[in-house]
């Protein structure tokens, strides 16, 4: 069918797929990270504390006091490129965007900060993507990580006149594709360490303890995570032990503490001991500065003697390989 002559030129028919990372502050410099923070703490899913309690803390107290600190912390893990988790997820997209071809338009996102997620939808829908995969990179569900990133693609769809048709990643914590990336990411640097770790941590990213029991299955899903992995890794010399980082407040979070772990760890005599987090699919400022700076530190001063925090798998071979396979998992039909 001939259209009109006056008829507009629309884009459609394409695919895109958008990968989700938490975010980052765009410089490592009190002010910016002061931006950052100032979004990443008023959302409802982050600190469930209502409002008319917590914003007159956030404003009055937090973001105070809490940028310079953390803008010290960046400064010592930020590159060329700007934050590590901003490279690090470009990278996965640049390389997925390689191995999927011309068929499909991938780009990235991050909940907090930018490139937005509301921006990156409409430039897919721009470009022709009216079909959309939603792709938030946590391996284990928890609501202040899918959950947001799903509302503010939600509370995009909702202001667009014509709404592309969305699917979204799963969690994938104990899919057998992500444990065993993880055994060979994982296996390959314990391998190429100049000592024998006795102990391996996991460190996954902390929660208050109520949301736990408030039906959130985080914990669940970092408890499975870290048992198919020890079975998978199946190294008997080594002893894996569960630890969650990143506390704030005064609330009880779940236990035990990755930094509690460290120290309890040295002294118990442990004199060699390694560190991953397979719960972050990029390195980023808690892994390369609370973990591998910080961590190192506290299990020094408490007694330890060797340390070792792994890499995530980033865009490496393995967790490339997995990320494309979960992806066309996910695409099948539209491709």
């Amino acid at each position: 069918m001939n259209l009109p002559p006056d008829h507009p030129t629309v884009r459609a028919g394409g695919v895109g797929v958008l990968l989700v990372n938490l975010g980052t502050p765009d410089e490592a410099t009190p002010g910016a990270v002061r931006r950052y923070l100032a979004e990443f703490l008023s959302d409802r899913r982050v600190v469930e504390i209502p409002p008319i309690a917590w914003q007159p803390i956030l404003r009055g107290i937090v973001l105070r006091t809490r940028p310079r600190k953390s803008a010290h912390a960046y400064s010592q893990v930020w590159t060329e490129r700007g934050s590590p988790l901003a490279a690090i997820t470009a990278a996965q997209a640049e390389q997925l965007q390689a191995r999927l071809g011309e068929a499909v338009r991938v780009s990235y996102a991050m909940r907090y900060g930018r490139p937005s997620i509301a921006d990156e939808l409409r430039a897919m829908m721009a470009a022709g993507c009216d079909r959309v995969l939603f792709a938030p990179l946590y391996p284990q569900y928890c609501a202040a990580t899918t959950a947001t990133a799903i509302d503010r693609a939600g509370d995009t769809l909702r202001a667009m006149r014509w709404q592309p048709t969305l699917r979204t990643l799963p969690p994938y914590y104990d899919d057998p594709v992500y444990i065993s990336a993880l055994v060979e990411d994982l296996g390959a640097q314990l391998d190429a360490l100049d000592f024998e770790p006795e102990t391996l941590v996991l460190s996954f990213h902390g929660m208050p303890e109520r949301t736990l029991h408030l039906g959130d299955p985080y914990h669940c899903h970092c408890r499975k995570t870290a048992r198919l992995l020890e079975a998978a890794l199946n190294r008997p010399g080594i002893r894996v032990v569960v630890g969650f980082q990143s506390r704030f407040g005064s609330a009880k979070w779940l236990e035990p503490s990755t930094e509690q772990v460290f120290a309890d760890e040295a002294a118990g005599g442990t004199k060699r001991l390694a560190v991953a987090a397979p719960g972050f699919s990029a390195d980023c400022l808690e892994t390369l500065e609370e973990l591998a700076i910080r961590g190192r530190e506290q299990f020094l001063t408490a007694g330890g003697e060797r340390f070792a925090s792994l890499s995530c798998l980033n865009a490496g071979e393995p967790g490339m390989n997995m990320l494309e396979t979960l992806i066309r998992r996910e695409l099948a039909g539209w491709l």
